[in-house]
């Protein structure tokens, strides 16, 4: 099982003098760990793998023996506290521990199926590899419909997260079911590219898993590399895009390993004129007290950079923040808050806070597990 959490505990490195060290992690990994008991400073001493670590008590009881996942490396590594108690979570342990290696965002996708579309490329294809390209492209969102309620819940419907619950749910006879749904684009393009292409080096820029404790992360575009940024050769790009379609599908995948009915994320794709974005959606639905919602969103776009917000709603009350990285797009934002402060009248809600404030804030608190953060 996964244990649910009540901190980030800090992690200090103590055993390294037995020649262990985090170098030979994996994301993804997990290792065995085991109590040992409290140090003079009164940190938690824990055997992990090789290494004897002090921590910060997490809060939670841990039993006498227990696994931990390697969430990131670097020079703070993250381990997740797991458990074992349930068959099922430990299927899910298995699935996410295969995906996370493998996982990155969405914008190198964006970029590949962005140079494969022009047409002096896209006419070298075959007609049903240019057919699933379209498709993945018609699963993407516009700036126009993301303006509605309607538009909004069309396009979270559609964005992979609720695949297998729409086809369970369709009659056996509807052949539309999904049709544009982003993961079932996504898998189809991966059974076209198996027998076509080879694997691509992987992107060095990889964006963080969408994993609930993290909150959300703004993801800017990402340029193509220079040998294939200026390249009208279809098949020089063809591995690139194998890598890319199986590094979306495995994040999409880690989004629905991670979801619960009261806390998801969900990411979509969206597309103009200049260009595609990746908009990331965190919702959680908080049971006590007031049974309010909280939903963080974030997006990278050119014109205006960085920009992530936090709205909660309790009852009728509500609250809006929204940082941004850029002082100029702060302004910008700010200057539209009269008419968002009409908008949310005339809506019947009261809103409480609306701000904006200049910088990025820190990762949000809000975990779905007892997590190690390391320092080496």
């Amino acid at each position: 099982m996964i244990i649910q959490p009540t901190s980030v505990a800090a992690l200090t490195w103590l055993g390294a003098a037995a020649g262990a060290s985090s170098e030979g992690w994996r994301i993804g990994s997990v290792l065995s760990a085991r109590p040992l008991g409290v140090n003079a400073e009164g940190l938690l001493v824990l055997q992990v793998g090789a290494l004897t670590v002090g921590a910060e008590a997490p809060g939670t009881k841990l039993p006498p023996q227990f696994q931990v996942r390697v969430l990131s490396l670097g020079a703070q590594p993250q381990l997740e506290i797991l458990g074992t108690d349930s068959q099922l979570d430990s299927t899910v342990n298995q699935a996410l521990r295969e995906r996370l290696p493998q996982q990155n965002g969405y914008a190198p996708l964006l970029a590949t199926v962005a140079a494969l579309s022009q047409w002096a490329v896209a006419k070298q294809l075959p007609p049903y590899l240019r057919s699933a390209l379209a498709l993945l492209e018609h699963s993407m969102s516009s700036p126009n419909e993301l303006g509605s309620a309607e538009g909004l819940r069309q396009a979270v419907n559609r964005s992979g997260l609720f695949l297998e619950a729409q086809l369970a749910q369709a009659p056996a006879s509807d052949a539309t079911t999904a049709h544009d749904d982003m993961k079932g684009a996504l898998l189809r393009l991966v059974s076209i590219l198996q027998g076509q292409a080879t694997l691509g080096e992987s992107v060095d820029d990889e964006v963080e898993p969408p994993l609930l404790y993290r909150g959300v992360q703004p993801q800017a575009r990402v340029p193509l590399p220079p040998e294939l940024a200026t390249t009208n050769d279809a098949t020089e790009l063809l591995p690139r895009l194998y890598t890319d379609v199986q590094a979306a599908l495995a994040r999409l995948e880690v989004a629905q390993l991670q979801a619960n009915p009261n806390h998801w994320t969900v990411e979509i794709p969206v597309q103009d004129a200049e260009g595609a974005d990746v908009l990331q959606f965190l919702l959680k639905h908080e049971q006590e007290p007031e049974h309010g919602w909280t939903m963080g969103f974030s997006l990278d776009l050119p014109t205006l950079g960085p920009i992530v917000g936090e709205l909660h709603l309790r009852g009728l009350r509500l609250s809006v923040r929204l940082w941004a990285q850029h002082r100029e797009t702060v302004d910008r934002l700010e200057a539209q808050f009269a008419d968002l402060r009409e908008r949310v009248d005339a809506s019947g809600l009261f809103l409480d806070q609306l701000t904006c404030q200049f910088g990025l804030p820190q990762a949000s608190g809000g975990m779905s597990a007892v997590f190690l953060k390391a320092t080496v």
